[in-house]
């Protein structure tokens, strides 16, 4: 999983592609590339369709690259709200000509919207939640082992689970989703 980069690699990232470094894409397909392809197979299901969208992705960035605002979060999560709303119109486009039925589609969108709300509440979330959810998924591990491992009290690290899980809740509540063009991030009613 491709971690967070801080707020200014993101500024200094976009800044490196609008003035058209080939280098600065390299590098961002490199930290990126599984977190898209992994999205869009989860949505899609469909290796070779994954890798599409991961290229389109790409190459909306490279084509588009002040489309991505720091003020309105992270590259990473601008990313993965691409990935999911081009996967997205993808997999309608396949509903319309007949390779799905239409409640087939529907549920692989809503558990693609769950999956990109969860993938970012977990990013988001503070960093003490994020590793104590990380081991003890990971690791498979209690809270007493996870506690251990963190080098803090167990009621400490029951806290910090607790509160990553209730966080990680939320994911489960249905939210609404544009209709603009997937790749297009200003088609986001309601959320910035």
């Amino acid at each position: 999983m491709a971690t967070p980069a801080p707020p200014r690699w993101d500024r200094k990232m976009q800044q490196r592609l609008a003035r058209g470094e080939e280098a600065a894409l390299g590098e961002l397909y490199d930290r990126y590339a599984s977190l898209v392809h992994g999205l869009a197979y989860r949505v899609m299901d469909d290796d070779d369709a994954a890798d599409l969208i991961t290229r389109e992705v790409f190459g909306y960035i490279w084509e588009n690259p002040d489309a991505y605002d720091p003020k309105h979060g992270s590259l990473r999560s601008w990313i993965a709200t691409l990935t999911q709303r081009q996967a997205v119109h993808r997999l309608r486009q396949q509903s319309n000509r007949g390779r799905s039925t239409p409640d087939e589609v529907e549920a692989r969108v809503r558990e693609a919207n769950t999956a990109a709300r969860a993938d970012f509440i977990v990013t988001s979330m503070p960093a003490p939640l994020r590793a104590a959810l990380e081991l003890a998924y990971r690791e498979r591990v209690d809270y007493r082992a996870a506690a251990a491992g963190l080098g803090v009290s167990e009621d400490e690290a029951r806290r910090r689970l607790r509160l990553g899980l209730q966080l990680l809740s939320t994911a489960m509540e249905p939210g609404e989703q544009g209709d603009d063009h997937p790749l297009d991030p200003r088609g986001q009613r309601g959320r910035r």
